[in-house]
């Protein structure tokens, strides 16, 4: 606090204001406002039309036929893992069977894995885009007993998209399913496609953080009618239940009855496999609804800022990696990479942006590496993974979002310059 209160002294006798740019902002419309005051006047606000229309609208956005409601984009993955554990499509869907995913994440993706007892296991990834590498992949399979896999978890992380072509072959080829981590790539496009769309199913998450921010929601996407139908009963205690409307159809087919005699009861509250409460509300789907309209302008504003920022910033490319600019990336923040630690450490540059009114966060870590509640798994992976270590250690990121102006932009680039030597 002390070095912040010099600096700014400073900044005012350069006539300089201290600006307030943060990784994220949020800013709730008129239109949301008047959607909330709808759902409050309405006296509903447990499941009902506004979710009905959050998952109609979301599925036609990313390209799926459906999309399924949660209360967060972890819940999102828990559930489609346990979903799978049921479908006869997914015979490898084992508890103990393995789930490759990214080791730089954010820890939600490997915690929904352990959680539902597959185990996680970690391939390399890109230095270019953090996405999981598809070589790395293959070799990786090549030498393992795939028997003990069931799927294949690639990460979208910053909004960057995985090589689906390529990690989709390489499934199809050992048998396994693919499920999009796509929490934080929110209208990304793949070879003209959303993610979420390109394989057997994808995940959202829709926190106050990402790119469309409601404060708590998360879907899963899939044309699978079978998944959807049992991640609809994990979702809601494992009760039997049909989104389609055929209560009729379940009380017939199922024998409703106890030891001694068939009593009357309800697809609501007869439960025929394990489950969580992972709904929602109408309040977070409302806001969704209305942020969806506007998903392809945030989506163009934060484009602008990354190219605004690369242009502006290029001067410093000797010590910093910059985001590899591309127009299909719906971009969560603009991360970057320290390349000459002998310049400055991350740390230190976290530090200096902090007091300078800027917003900063760590690129996660590599998870079995750094982070305390996975290191059990250190030993195995010490060197296989050497561009996610890097990263983890090196990579952050600052804010590109939508509602930062050129003034906060110019600013910025300019305390870079400052830190670095470079004004």
């Amino acid at each position: 606090m002390f070095s912040r209160v010099i600096l700014f002294n400073k900044f005012l006798e350069k006539d300089i204001k201290m600006r307030d740019v943060r990784v994220g902002d949020v800013k709730i419309s008129e239109a949301e406002k008047s959607a909330i005051n709808r759902v409050l006047d309405s006296n509903w606000l447990s499941e009902g039309p506004q979710v009905k229309q959050f998952e109609s609208d979301w599925a036609r956005y990313v390209g799926t036929k459906y999309c399924i409601a949660m209360n967060s984009g972890t819940s999102a993955i828990i559930a489609g893992l346990e979903a799978m554990k049921h479908c006869e499509h997914f015979p490898k869907a084992n508890e103990w069977s393995k789930v490759i995913t990214s080791p730089l994440t954010f820890i939600a993706t490997v915690n929904s894995i352990k959680l539902t007892n597959y185990q996680p296991a970690f391939v390399d990834v890109n230095m270019d885009d953090f996405s999981l590498n598809a070589e790395s992949l293959k070799e990786y399979l090549e030498k393992a007993d795939v028997d003990d896999y069931s799927a294949i978890m690639p990460v979208h992380l910053m909004g960057y998209p995985c090589d689906m072509n390529k990690i989709n072959s390489i499934a199809k080829k050992y048998g396994l399913a693919v499920i999009e981590d796509s929490c934080e790539a929110h209208g990304t496009k793949y070879n003209g496609k959303r993610t979420g769309s390109l394989s057997d199913f994808g995940v959202f998450s829709f926190f106050i953080a990402h790119n469309i921010q409601v404060g708590e929601l998360g879907a899963v996407t899939t044309d699978d009618l079978e998944l959807v139908r049992f991640i609809d009963k994990v979702k809601a205690h494992g009760r039997a239940w049909d989104r389609e409307g055929q209560e009729e159809a379940v009380m017939k087919k199922e024998k409703f009855h106890n030891t001694e005699h068939e009593i009357d009861q309800h697809p609501r509250y007869y439960h025929d496999i394990p489950g969580y409460n992972f709904k929602t509300t109408e309040i977070q789907a409302a806001l969704a609804v209305e942020q969806i309209k506007k998903a392809d302008w945030i989506i163009k504003r934060r484009l602008e800022n990354v190219k605004y920022l690369n242009e502006g910033m290029e001067k410093f490319s000797d010590i910093l990696k910059l985001p590899t600019y591309n127009e299909d990336v719906s971009f969560l923040g603009y991360p970057f990479v320290i390349k000459d630690q002998s310049k400055i450490s991350r740390k230190k540059l976290r530090e200096e942006l902090v007091t300078r009114g800027i917003e900063t966060r760590p690129l996660f870590g590599a998870i079995p590496l750094h982070q305390p509640v996975y290191s059990y798994l250190r030993k195995e992976y010490e060197g296989k993974i050497p561009n996610a270590e890097y990263l983890g250690a090196h990579a952050l990121y600052i804010g590109c979002h939508q509602y930062l102006t050129q003034e906060d932009l110019d600013y910025v680039i300019g305390a870079f310059g400052e830190i670095l030597g470079k004004v």
